[in-house]
């Protein structure tokens, strides 16, 4: 075996294990299967188990798209997951109770974790890393 042929071989199984380690990270292949989430103020990093939310909630419980009115719409199978702050911004959202990711992200999370207050943490250490 010659050593190009060697070194393309060697690429290859790096490339093919490369690509299986991150789809064992997906949870479901929908997604990471934890997240680590940080407003760009940069203010505390919250942890999130994204795959146990998939285990309990539909995708658009938390996922949806902006419609051509720049209303909330549903989220369908297969659309394109955008970060949230690509349109929670001062710039894209007029609404001052969402024109951030961390007003977006406590209107959203807070309020079902009080709704499942026996399975979720309430209290801000419970997900935000001191």
């Amino acid at each position: 075996m010659s050593k190009k042929s060697f070194f393309l071989k060697t690429l290859l199984v790096i490339i093919i294990g490369l690509g299986a380690a991150s789809s064992l990270s997906m949870a479901g292949g929908s997604g990471p299967e934890s997240m680590e989430l940080k407003s760009p103020a940069g203010n505390k990093l919250a942890r999130f188990s994204h795959k146990k939310h998939q285990e309990n909630f539909a995708c658009q419980e938390c996922h949806h798209a902006k419609a051509d009115d720049s209303i909330k719409s549903p989220y369908l199978e297969g659309m394109e997951i955008k970060k949230c702050i690509t349109c929670h911004n001062k710039d894209e959202m007029n609404n001052p109770m969402l024109n951030s990711f961390k007003l977006a992200a406590h209107g959203l999370c807070k309020e079902c974790h009080k709704q499942n207050k026996d399975s979720a943490p309430t209290k801000c250490s419970g997900c935000h890393i001191k």
